[in-house]
């Protein structure tokens, strides 16, 4: 029962509530319905005065013609205030249109007040509410500025349309009303255009100016008409020059005017007459004194950001050349702001691709998205900038350095050419003296007088020039070779700074700057950017010259002075590695390095294909190379970096000592040397003597990189199959060497081919007839990397230019091949340097981007560049021409199999054993030395068999023979008939192995069956068998070994001896 009660009162309060929420929900219906019914009657009612009021101002404008004397300015104001009332921008864009029209056309009327649109200015009931209504206007004028296209012919003239309005009414000088008596309002009508123009500055006037600029200009073409232009740029300057230049105002124009890419070129094509406004109100100094403070530069920058920072940038270099005096008087501000501007672009600079980067044309990868208009604007750009490098600039900047006088026939002291080492007691001015002596007969060069205080304002402002340029070198990374190119078009800029930096400090030149290193001040870091610049300058100068311009007509600088800068490079670059500079050098310091290094490096390169500095010009007196070695040993960095950096400076015989010792402790690492506990595993292979090339081809290419480092022993196979006698103890295996190193080589092989002067080896074009050609070269630089790794001197020439590409040389960004081509090809040189000097058109010739050669009686067009055959060579293009031939016949032809060969020759010599030499050091290497055979020497290594010894006399007779009957040339073939090679070893004969020795013979070589003891006693005693007059001397080359009958006579056996070597009489292995 209780729980029958309980169950209907749940039921009742159910109802009750489920009856509460039908009437609160009945009454939010009712509500809604009131308020939709509500909205729905405003919107149509909203609606249709909308339609009304636009239906009147288009019966309104549909009348005659708005500027009738029926159409007054209050009627023009009363319906322009009924169209704002419901204007939209997407609706009433052509009522807008219409209603400007009309308004314009009201200020066009002549002589009829009440028509004049500006009248209702003077009512007073009217005045602040027709001053509104303008203002509104011309920011509705602004909106749509905003969204249109330029470029587009409709959108123009609206463009047009809205900029009259703007122009119409923000200045008072079109305004009819003010003529005549009128003219006492004058001051009130300027002050209401210059509440007008504050208000759209507030609104954000600038901001559509640049919006409209940037649509129109930044484009390969401009879309904006001269008039629009004018008009844009008359609107953008009339509130700057209203505020009287205020900071405020000048910021506003800088960050949206300025930084417009490339405005200023345009201005100067499309309507100059702006910019002789800017030049009458003195903008450009105005520019410079307000970015000048630090804290305002810093500021514009900001807004900016990157890529409009280098476009305000643009600007201002392109104004600074229009406007010479300015620049004049405000060079320090004028470098001060671009320094600025351009280490705050260098923020944005990135050194690599990632996914955070973007690319940009001047400035490489970029932290900053680069839009597509300032994409399209980066030539003008990038022409804006190169006034900076231009020679115009460069006269103003560097005017304090080349207004200096050349002296005439300075009397200076000849001084002997040596090293700045700190031995020298030639004080420093003195030794700078030399850089500038010059004979009456061709230009003098300042002299350096030194003791120009480095804290003199001549100093500082070249210092800050240099840091100007040199910060531009390090920001816009895409045009660096064009600001170099520009800054060493000038002749005497750079000897001339040259002597300006001799002429700093106390005693000028490395003592300073070695100071510098160790001061980190502001003022060390100017100097060290000074020397920096002009070493960056000078490399690339030296790197364009060909040897025509360095060593006959001299450009920029006389040998002398290339003689006393390389001294100086060498011991600045010196004092750096082994004072510890370097080893611990970050940022700015190892650039300086770097720069300085690769000016060195292209001088001392430059020396050793052609000469210039004096002997032992190179070497640094004051280091011992037994010191060096020493460091080496304790691995201490700054040896190691010595040896990286400037092997140079260490004698060639000490280098080649090293780099023997380098070899054996490889040998030793690698268990290839003979000890009390064990022996080194040894290669055998068999060579049948008719087939020696493609026996050693198959045997040796298969063998690992280690086994071909260790012993490889040989037995010959003659043509009858048999085996030689003979056991091989490296004779047999420095016999086999020689012979494949003379089949590979000879240019009947077509493997190698000879240069057409002086007959030096590089890989053969054509080389590619052969099957496997890769494989073979690979083979060939193995071998020729065992012979250097053995020490066994080959008598193979190369071409320089080829063992430069041995060395790695080319992929340097200093590598010319133009230089290199003389060593190819001189007479081709020659020609292709003719072209390079004419002066005519270069079309004329006929020429194109192609190079015709004749392959095995076809003629092959090989295009230079991709579509090559069509391009024509042009007054433009010749440089490029010149070097793309170059670089096509010493690299591109033989690209692959110089790749395969030095694959070949690094499995067995390591990249960085071979770097401490020069080209010409390489061929030593290969080849031994080109010195005069020094008889003494390889008297004192002679080994003596069959009863010779070093009193007999036919010894006696044989080296005096050789001393004073025979020429050097005779010496040479002597040298050659005995071992094979014309030229001694790199270090003496000390290092020939086998050690040369000389035998003597009784009988012919084919009877010869070794020393007994009854043959060794009738030599030593000098008893024959019987007259060997009739025999020559012969030899074996594999063992260095020279076997000479016991001649009787003196003269026989000069007789003899001559002949032996002229006929280069051979033997089989015996």
């Amino acid at each position: 029962m209780f729980s029958a009660s309980q169950s209907s009162r749940a039921q009742f309060l159910d109802r009750a509530r489920q009856a509460r929420e039908e009437r609160r929900e009945l009454k939010e219906r009712e509500r809604a319905a009131t308020q939709l019914q509500a909205l729905a009657r405003g919107f149509l009612c909203r609606s249709r005065l909308q339609r009304e009021i636009r239906r009147e101002v288009e019966e309104f404008f549909e009348g005659k013609e708005c500027g009738s004397s029926r159409r007054s300015a209050l009627s023009v104001f009363r319906i322009a205030r009924r169209l704002l009332f419901v204007f939209s921008q997407k609706e009433d864009k052509e009522r807008f249109e219409k209603l400007c029209r009309c308004i314009l056309n009201s200020m066009d009327v002549e002589n009829e007040p009440k028509v004049w649109y500006v009248s209702l200015a003077l009512s007073k009931d009217l005045t602040l509410l027709w001053i509104k209504q303008i203002k509104d206007i011309l920011w509705f004028c602004c909106e749509f500025l905003k969204q249109l296209k330029p470029d587009i012919l409709q959108d123009s003239r609206v463009v047009n349309l809205h900029l009259t309005m703007l122009v119409t009414f923000t200045d008072t000088s079109t305004w009819k009303i003010l003529r005549g008596k009128g003219e006492t309002l004058r001051p009130a009508m300027n002050h209401i255009c210059a509440n007008i123009m504050g208000h759209l500055n507030q609104k954000g006037f600038y901001s559509v100016l640049q919006i409209l600029l940037t649509n129109g200009l930044a484009r390969s073409r401009p879309s904006l008409s001269k008039g629009s232009l004018t008009a844009i740029f008359s609107l953008a300057l009339r509130p700057v020059v209203a505020a009287q230049f205020s900071d405020n105002l000048l910021r506003s124009f800088l960050i949206h005017i300025m930084s417009v890419p490339a405005i200023m070129t345009h201005l100067a094509t499309l309507t100059p007459e702006r910019l002789a406004v800017m030049e009458s109100h003195d903008l450009f100094r105005k520019f410079l004194l307000f970015l000048s403070r630090e804290a305002q530069c810093r500021d514009v920058c900001m807004c900016l950001e990157g890529s409009h920072t280098l476009c305000l940038l643009g600007n201002l270099v392109y104004l600074g050349s229009l406007n010479d005096k300015v620049l004049e008087e405000e060079t320090a501000h004028f470098v001060g702001v671009l320094i600025q501007m351009l280490s705050y672009c260098q923020k944005y600079v990135s050194q690599k691709k990632s996914n955070l980067t973007h690319w940009h044309p001047v400035l490489g990868w970029f932290s900053q998205t680069v839009d597509y208009g300032l994409n399209e604007s980066m030539p003008l750009l990038t022409k804006q900038l190169q006034h900076l490098w231009g020679v115009h600039m460069i006269r103003i900047l560097f005017s304090d350095v080349l207004s200096k006088k050349l002296l005439e026939n300075q009397e200076i002291a000849q001084l002997p050419a040596q090293p700045l080492s700190p031995q020298n007691s030639l004080p420093m001015k003195n030794l700078f003296k030399r850089a500038f002596q010059k004979s009456a007969s061709v230009r003098n060069i300042l002299k350096p007088v030194g003791g120009k205080r480095v804290d003199s304002a001549e100093v500082q402002k070249m210092c800050s020039i240099c840091v100007l340029y040199q910060t531009t070198l390090t920001t816009l990374t895409q045009i660096r070779l064009q600001i170099l190119t520009g800054l060493t078009y000038l002749d005497d800029l750079l000897p001339k700074l040259w002597a300006f930096i001799c002429e700093l400090g106390p005693q000028g030149g490395l003592k300073l700057f070695l100071e510098c290193l160790n001061n980190d001040t502001e003022e060390s870091k100017r100097l060290l950017a000074m020397l920096m610049l002009f070493c960056d300058c000078s490399r690339h100068l030296i790197t364009i010259l060909d040897d025509i311009e360095v060593y006959e007509e001299q450009i920029s600088f006389k040998l002398e002075e290339l003689v006393t800068i390389s001294s100086f490079l060498n011991s600045f670059v010196f004092k750096m590695i082994w004072d510890g500079i370097v080893e611990n050098a970050r940022g700015e310091t190892l650039e300086l390095f770097h720069s300085v290094h690769g000016w060195l490096m292209v001088l001392y390169e430059r020396d050793c294909r052609r000469r210039f500095a004096p002997e032992d010009h190179w070497l640094r007196k004051d280091l011992k190379p037994s010191v060096l070695f020493q460091e080496l040993d304790k691995d201490k960095k700054r040896a190691q970096l010595l040896l990286q950096y400037i092997p140079h400076v260490i004698p060639h015989k000490n280098r080649v000592l090293l780099f023997r010792n380098m070899v054996t402790k490889e040998k030793e690492k690698l268990g290839l040397v003979e000890t009390s506990s064990a022996s080194p595993h040894v290669t055998h292979i068999t060579i049948r003597r008719s087939r020696m090339l493609e026996d050693g081809y198959e045997q040796l290419r298969q063998l690992s990189q280690n086994a071909m480092k260790g012993v490889i022993r040989v037995k010959f196979v003659n043509d009858l199959g048999v085996d030689e006698a003979g056991i091989d103890q490296d004779g047999v295996f420095k016999e086999f060497l020689e012979e494949i190193i003379k089949k590979v080589f000879d240019p009947a092989l077509n493997l190698f081919k000879t240069t057409s002067g002086d007959e030096r080896l590089y890989p053969s074009p054509t080389s590619y007839i052969h099957e496997n050609y890769l494989q073979l070269f690979e083979f060939v630089g193995k071998m020729l990397g065992k012979a250097v790794y053995e020490g066994i001197v080959v008598d193979v020439p190369f071409a320089s230019f080829f063992l430069s590409q041995l060395l790695g040389h080319h992929h340097s960004v200093f590598y010319s091949s133009v230089d290199e081509l003389p060593s190819l090809d001189s007479e081709f040189y020659k020609n292709l340097t003719s072209i390079k000097r004419y002066d005519g058109d270069i079309s004329d010739l006929g020429l194109t981007l192609s190079y015709d050669e004749d392959v095995m009686g076809q003629l092959v067009c090989h295009e230079l560049v991709p579509g090559g055959k069509t391009i024509p060579v042009t007054n433009e293009n010749k440089i490029s021409y010149i070097h793309l031939m170059a670089h096509f016949r010493m690299h591109t032809q033989i690209k692959s199999q110089t790749a395969a060969l030095i694959s070949g020759f690094r499995s067995i010599i390591k990249p960085e054993w071979i770097r401490m030499f020069s080209a010409p050091e390489l061929q030593r290497l290969i080849s031994g030395d080109n010195a005069e055979i020094d008889l003494e020497d390889l008297k004192k290594h002679t080994v003596y068999y069959g009863g010779f010894h070093g009193s007999h006399r036919v010894i006696i007779w044989l080296w005096d023979i050789l001393a004073n009957d025979f020429s050097p040339e005779e010496r040479a073939m002597f040298l050659k008939f005995v071992t094979s090679c014309s030229r001694p070893p790199l270090l003496g004969f000390a290092y020939l192995k086998p050690p040369f020795s000389i035998r003597c013979v009784e009988v012919s070589d084919d009877q010869d069956t070794g020393d007994t003891l009854g043959s060794v006693l009738r030599g030593f005693f000098t008893i024959r068998k019987k007259e060997p007059g009739g025999r020559l001397p012969t030899s074996s080359t594999c063992f260095n070994l020279l076997k000479l009958p016991n001649y009787s006579k003196k003269s026989i056996l000069r007789e003899k001896l001559r002949y032996a070597i002229s006929m280069n009489t051979g033997f089989e292995l015996s």
